[in-house]
């Protein structure tokens, strides 16, 4: 297959932001979650558990503290085709009681046809967590591809649960858990894209690729963009919502503290309606070599991911934090969130009806 030959399906991304105990009396939420991906036969989904955030009522979770770290915040993933993922909508906002719901417009990789090469991208790809090319994981074979094709960016992030082809994928004690998905999460323009989708038709295991519309807004401390002004509703009345999501390492520092701490302390302070934190095993940003965990290592190297949403008249508040962070390092990247509700009310939110971002 040639560059510029391949067709997309039109998909959406489902994201769960919620604690991970939340519950009610049928028991787990991300379990309930997880089982209603399995049973409508969604095409990928991953839980992520994240190490620091809060929400709405400010509440801070964080591995850092133990009294802190019994109900760390978690992600549930769910892509598929639109009529799929609309169907589910109703069932999540009946499970889901707290935190916050985002639908987002995705192209799910298919069959050879034509690309849309104007702007920039964000791929997102899912694969066994343990799959593994001639002896190399998978996922770090996929990021040096992502990385030679001049993607500006690429971490990948570790599910602890999750679903392909409709078949629930725990991790589990003991197991090698080849097939619980991790997420690699990679940020470049258009054309970068259309080459990484071309290198990773060569990737020898099972696969699933999206493609969404994203603004790098800053690189390597160099300033790029700012988030475009948006309104905070539709003329039909749904909500609009914008996302940022901020991408360094785990050892970047400010002020002698994590970066990603202090950036979710000063969010936090200033009233951000909420903050998640996920950290990944391998990737790199910028100009850097691929990197993750090291063995006796002083400092841990492997990519954090901050992810920001809120409503785009306050979003800027929000870049200003942390373009103020990102003065030397990082890789901060907007995008529009045309489903945006908090869960168990829509009240001021619109639902969960996708906005007319045009």
């Amino acid at each position: 297959m040639s560059a510029g030959e391949r067709v997309v399906h039109d998909g959406l991304r489902l994201t769960s932001y919620l604690g991970e105990r939340d519950r009610d009396g049928a028991g787990r939420t991300v379990d309930q979650l997880l089982d209603r991906f399995a049973e409508r036969g969604v095409a990928a989904s991953a839980l992520l558990r994240g190490v620091a955030g809060f929400g709405l009522h400010h509440a801070l979770r964080s591995d850092r503290l133990l009294s802190l770290s019994e109900d760390l915040p978690v992600v549930a993933v769910a892509i598929d085709r639109r009529e799929r993922i609309a169907s589910l909508l109703d069932d999540v906002l009946a499970v889901q009681r707290r935190g916050l719901v985002t639908v987002e417009r995705a192209w799910v990789s298919g069959a050879p046809g034509p690309f849309d090469r104007e702007g920039q991208r964000k791929l997102t790809v899912l694969v066994g967590r343990q799959a593994r090319v001639d002896g190399t994981y998978a996922y770090e074979v996929a990021v040096a591809r992502l990385r030679a094709a001049g993607m500006a960016g690429a971490t990948v992030l570790p599910a602890v649960d999750g679903t392909r082809g409709g078949v629930r994928r725990r991790a589990r004690f003991l197991s090698a858990n080849a097939d619980v998905p991790a997420i690699i999460q990679s940020v470049g323009d258009a054309a970068a894209a259309e080459r990484a989708l071309v290198a990773l038709d060569g990737l020898a295991v099972p696969r699933t690729a999206t493609i969404e519309r994203i603004l790098v807004c800053k690189r390597d401390g160099v300033r790029l963009a700012e988030p475009p002004a948006l309104p905070d509703v539709d003329p039909a009345g749904a909500a609009i919502g914008q996302k940022l999501v901020v991408y360094a390492s785990e050892s970047a520092r400010h002020d002698g503290r994590p970066l990603y701490a202090a950036l979710v302390d000063q969010l936090r302070a200033a009233g951000a309606a909420g903050a998640t934190v996920l950290r990944g095993s391998w990737g790199f940003h910028g100009d850097h070599a691929p990197h993750g965990d090291r063995l006796l290592a002083v400092r841990r190297r492997v990519p954090v991911v901050t992810v920001i949403v809120d409503r785009p008249s306050r979003i800027g508040r929000w870049f200003a934090i942390a373009d103020a962070l990102t003065s030397e390092t990082g890789l901060v990247t907007c995008e529009a969130v045309p489903g945006f509700s908090a869960a168990g009310s829509d009240a001021g939110h619109g639902g969960l009806a996708l906005a007319d971002l045009r």
